[in-house]
This record gives structure tokens, sequence and C-alpha cells, in this order.
């Protein structure tokens, strides 16, 4: 057993007994199918009509992503990012029975304690994520949580941006977040930054049975490219779904109509842990009962103030989408592709 400690991160290999781990890829197979992450969809007022996570997806079109790999077709360039999504656990509700030992795990839990120097951890979402041949995952930081703000609730960049801003640390939630792997990925590797955007990045390989946790929403991270298969990405679009056939076998469908077909060793298959990080009672407390929580108009009215100190914004408030795009590029520094100052 390896178990590395490096700048507030820990790396687990193996991370859990072979038995458990084997019922996990048998988990996934038997959920079934696994919908669009881009179904969260399109953000109303602030932000109007762009994507949740339009600071990732901006970046990575006018980037090509961590490495600068360029497509010519940008359709091609945005179906690289458009992954599927399901959660298995969230809070007190389980979707996908067996995932409990992983919910609860021992190893992660006393990890996420060392990583945020915090007693009490409370697990709090597990979801998984698949990617296709040609796939991968722009540069980002995960959405975090403030006391009164969530991603289910309010726009997710906006979320981001309220933590790289500073201006809101006393509400925030710390998070541990963790990710393990139950196939041994060609390509694939998830990149991370752990000295910041200034350092280089760590790409670790992606292999059965293994783990990482950090603290993503402040540790960018990405996904290279899953080794491409000998067909063109496909074209996907948000009401598609992968479903899995039995013997490895997995179909992408649009309603009735088959789009492509893959094998389990062509996929790349992850798990992600998150869960809450507390000082003491008293701050889970004040987390629970919602005292001293923010709302978007507090986030927005700070941000701008902030803003027309910096010379940003003048006066009057820009209108909702223009200082959305303001807003990113003031606050979400992200670090250059590979080779690029």
């Amino acid at each position: 057993m390896q178990e590395h400690f490096f700048n507030r991160y820990v790396e687990l290999d193996p991370f859990l007994d072979v038995a458990q781990a084997r019922s996990l890829v048998q988990l996934c197979q038997d959920f079934g199918s696994y919908g669009m992450y881009s179904e969260e969809g399109l953000n109303d007022g602030i932000g109007e009509g762009l994507p949740q996570r339009f600071d990732a997806a901006f970046n990575f079109v006018r980037t090509g992503g961590r490495l600068g790999r360029r497509d010519t077709d940008l359709g091609t360039l945005v179906a690289r990012t458009n992954y599927f999504r399901e959660t298995y656990a969230y809070g007190d509700q389980i979707f996908a029975p067996g995932i409990e030992p992983l919910y609860r795990n021992e190893r992660l839990i006393d990890a996420a304690k060392q990583i945020f120097d915090r007693p009490i951890i409370e697990p709090a979402i597990v979801y998984a994520n698949i990617l296709l041949p040609g796939q991968e995952l722009a540069v980002h930081t995960d959405v975090p949580e403030f006391r009164g703000l969530n991603r289910k609730l309010h726009p997710q960049w906006l979320i981001v941006v309220a933590h790289h801003s500073g201006l809101f640390d006393e509400y925030r939630m710390p998070i541990a977040t963790s990710v393990s792997w139950y196939q041994d990925t060609n390509g694939g590797e998830f990149a991370f930054y752990p000295d910041g955007i200034a350092g280089a990045a760590r790409a670790h390989d992606v292999h059965f049975n293994t783990a990482v946790i950090m603290d993503t929403d402040s540790i960018f991270h990405g996904v290279d490219r899953v080794a491409e298969s000998d067909r063109p990405v496909p074209i996907l679009r948000p009401r598609m779904r992968v479903y899995a056939e039995g013997d490895g076998r997995w179909v992408v469908r649009d309603g009735d109509e088959e789009v492509g077909r893959y094998g389990w060793d062509d996929m790349r298959f992850s798990i992600s842990w998150k869960a809450y990080c507390f000082r003491d009672e008293a701050e889970r407390n004040t987390w629970r009962t919602h005292e001293k929580d923010l709302d978007t108009d507090i986030v927005l009215d700070t941000l701008c103030a902030d803003l027309r100190g910096r010379e940003r914004i003048g006066a009057e408030r820009p209108p909702n989408r223009e200082l959305a795009e303001i807003l990113v590029d003031e606050y979400v520094k992200v670090p250059p592709p590979v080779g690029k100052p």
C-alpha cells in the first residue's frame, strides 16, 4: 500500500479491497444508463443563456485544453467535453444500492480530516462520470458551496467566481473530494495543479482501484483526452444517454436511435465522493440552521463593489450577461496550456 501526502492531497494505491473494487464495476453496469452532464442546462437571470460552467467551457474552446490541442471543427471540440454523469448518493438518499461502503469509507474520511485539519467529516454526495474515447474534461475547479448558496439552486459559475474572489471565505463550506477509478484507462490522465496555476501539473495515470483526494474546489484539475478509437467523437446532445448492455458492452442512444457502441475498456469510468469538513459542532450547526447565510444579491453587490474598486465597471451595473463574463474574466484565472505563458 502507498499513501502519499503532498501539498494538501492524498493518493491511495490500492484504494479498496479488490473484491469491493470489482463490485463497483458491476454496480456501474447495474445502474443501467447515464445521462449527460450538460442537461444541467443554461442560466436564468444573471448570465442568462450561458452554460452553467461557461467559465471552463469557454476557456477550453479558446485554448484547446491543458495540452493545447485544437480541432478545426468546433462541434467536435464541444463534443469532447460533453460527458455522462449520474448521482449514486446524495445526503440521506441512496440511488445505487451497494454504494454505501464507499459513501462511508473510513480511509476517505481520515484523509479528509488530515487535508483540512477538521475533525468532523460529513459525506454529502457520490456520483459517477463516464467519458467516451476521444473525450476529455476542461481544466477547472469544482463548484464549491457556501452557506446559502449551492449548485442546485444558484448559477454554478457564480459560486465558482465567489470562491476565487476570496471575498466570502467566512461563509464557505470546505469540501473534500475523492476521485477513484476501476479500470486501466488508455489516456484520460487526471491532471491537477497542487502548487497553483503557476506550478506544473501532476498527471495521475488512471489505474484500477486507485484514488486521489483533495480540495478540488480550489485546486485546478482536468482530464486529458481518453485514447481515441478509429471513429470520431459523435455529436452529443443533452437528451442522449449511454446504456449498459452487459458483458462490457455499452451503447449511446438518442431516444430510439443508436449513436455509437463502445467497450468497457475503451471508456473512462470514475466515481467522485464529496464530504463537508467542519471545525466543530457549532460550525456544523450554523450550516444546518441556515444562520448567517449568503444570497445572490449579497454576492453580486459585493462583487460589483470590488469590480468598481478595480476600475473594471462604472457606477452602473452592466447587463446580466456582460457582467457574468466580466466576473469570470476578472476572478477565475485558469492555468495556461502546456508550453504557453
